[in-house]
C-alpha cells in the first residue's frame, strides 16, 4: 500500500512550497509600505489574497477528483508563479487585489492555494488508517521546519542586502524573484506524480454537493467551525506578527526572521509530538485540550513589558501551537468516504480561507490606531477558545475508524 515514490515527491513539494511561503512572509507588509501602501491597504490586499484563494481553491479541490490531482496541482503551482511575478512588477494596488484574488500568494508564512487538500487525499490513500496521523505529522513537521528555513533565510537575506548597500525596497524584490522561482520548481515536480494518488472514478448516479454527498452534514459542521477558528488565526497572520514586533520593538528584519525560525520549529515540534498524545486520548481530545493553552498564551504576548519575555512567550506559544494541526487533517479524512477526501479537505480548507480572509483588513485597522494596536492578539485568543469548546461539544463523540 506504501508508494514511497509519491510520499517523497508530496514531501518534497511541500517542503519547498512552505520554504516560499516563510522566505516571503517576514518581509511582505515591509515591501508593500516601502511600495507605498498604508496599513490600511495592506489590510485590505491580504483580506483578497485569502478571498480569492478562498474561491479558486473552492473549485479546483471541489473537483479535483474528477478533474485530476495531479493536474490540480500542476496548475496551482503555475498560480504561484503568477502571483509572485505580478506582484514584483507593480506597486499598484487595483492590479496587486487582482493578482491577489486570481493567484496564490501566502501572507501568512502557513499553506494556500490547491495544495495541502490535494496532497492530504493523496497521501490518505497511499498509507493506511493507523499510519496517517503519523504521515500527516511527518508532513506538518516538514511545513514547519521549511517555514522556519524561509523565514530565518529571507530575514537575514534581506538584511545582508542592506549592509551591502542595497535599498530596503530593492532587497525586498529579491524574495518575491525567490518565490515565484518556487512555484515553477513545483510546477515541474509535479509532473513526476503517479496515478496512483488519483482516487478511483465515481459512479456518476451519485449526487453531489461541492463533491460530497454522504459526509456533508460532517464536513459543513467542521467547516463551520474551522472558519471561526481560522478568522481568529487571521487577524494575526505571520507577517502582520512582524510588523507588530516592528513598531512596538524596532526589531530588524534579521531578528524577525530569527523569531519565526524558532517559532516555526517548535511548531513543528509541537505537531510530531501529537501523534502520541492521539493515540492515548483520542483526535478530537487532543485538538482541544492543547489548543486551548496555547491561546491563552497568546493573549498573553502583547501584555509583555519587554522584548525577550514577548518573544519568549511567543515561542512557548509555538511548541504547542500546531498540536490540532496534523490531528485535525487526519481526523477531516478519517470521517468521510475516499472519494469525498478531496472535497472534504478542500471544502474545509476553503472554510478556513474565508475566516481567515475576513480579518486582515480588521488588523490593519487596529493597527492604525494607537490604543488598538494589540487588540487582534486579545480578540483571536478569545474567538480561539470559543472555537475549541465548540468542537468539544459537537464531535467528542464522532469517532475516526481506529478510534472504534
Amino acid at each position: 500500500m506504501m508508494n514511497t515514490k509519491d510520499i517523497f515527491l508530496l514531501f518534497t513539494t511541500r517542503i519547498i512550497r512552505l520554504f516560499c511561503y516563510g522566505f516571503l512572509s517576514v518581509i511582505l507588509v515591509l515591501y508593500l509600505a516601502e511600495a507605498g501602501l498604508t496599513e490600511s491597504q495592506a489590510g485590505l490586499l491580504f483580506t483578497f489574497t485569502l478571498a480569492g484563494d478562498a474561491v479558486i481553491s473552492l473549485w479546483l479541490t471541489t473537483h479535483a477528483d474528477s478533474f485530476g490531482r495531479k493536474k490540480t496541482l500542476i496548475l496551482g503551482a503555475l498560480l504561484m508563479l503568477s502571483a509572485g511575478i505580478i506582484f514584483l512588477l507593480t506597486n499598484n494596488l487595483i492590479i496587486l487585489i487582482i493578482a491577489a484574488i486570481i493567484g496564490v500568494i501566502s501572507p501568512s508564512g502557513n499553506e494556500i492555494g490547491p495544495f495541502l487538500s490535494v496532497e492530504q487525499a493523496g497521501l490518505t490513500q497511499l498509507v493506511s488508517n493507523e499510519k496517517r496521523t503519523n504521515l500527516f505529522a511527518w508532513y506538518n513537521v516538514a511545513g514547519s521546519f521549511s517555514t522556519a528555513l524561509g523565514s530565518l533565510a529571507g530575514g537575514w537575506l534581506v538584511q545582508s542586502l542592506q549592509l551591502s548597500g542595497w535599498t530596503s525596497f530593492t532587497s525586498y524584490r529579491v524574495l518575491l524573484i525567490g518565490y515565484a522561482i518556487g512555484g515553477l520548481i513545483l510546477a515541474i515536480l509535479f509532473l513526476f506524480l503517479s496515478p496512483v494518488i488519483e482516487t478511483k472514478k465515481e459512479s456518476t448516479q451519485i449526487k453531489k454537493v461541492l463533491g460530497l454527498h454522504q459526509s456533508k452534514k460532517v464536513v459543513f459542521k467542521l467547516s463551520a467551525l474551522f472558519a471561526l477558528d481560522a478568522f481568529a488565526g487571521g487577524l494575526i497572520v505571520q507577517s502582520m506578527m512582524a510588523y507588530w514586533f516592528y513598531i512596538k520593538f524596532g526589531v530588524d528584519a534579521g531578528i524577525l526572521g530569527s523569531i519565526f525560525f524558532g517559532a516555526n520549529i517548535l511548531a513543528g515540534i509541537s505537531a510530531l509530538s501529537a501523534v502520541k498524545l492521539a493515540e492515548k486520548i483520542g483526535l478530537i481530545n487532543t485538538m482541544v485540550f492543547t489548543h486551548i493553552p496555547s491561546n491563552i498564551l497568546l493573549i498573553l504576548v502583547p501584555l509583555m513589558p519587554t522584548l525577550p519575555l514577548a518573544i519568549g512567550l511567543l515561542l512557548l506559544r509555538f511548541s504547542i501551537s500546531q498540536m490540532d494541526v496534523p490531528t485535525r487533517q487526519s481526523y477531516t479524512m478519517a470521517v468521510v468516504a475516499p472519494d469525498e477526501r478531496s472535497a472534504a479537505s478542500g471544502v474545509t480548507a476553503i472554510a478556513r480561507s474565508i475566516g481567515a480572509s475576513l480579518s486582515p483588513i480588521l488588523t490593519g485597522l487596529f493597527f492604525s490606531i494607537p490604543a488598538l494596536f494589540s487588540a487582534p492578539f486579545f480578540i483571536a485568543g478569545g474567538l480561539k477558545i470559543i472555537y475549541d469548546l465548540l468542537l468539544f461539544r459537537e464531535f467528542k463523540a464522532v469517532k475516526p475508524p481506529e478510534e472504534k
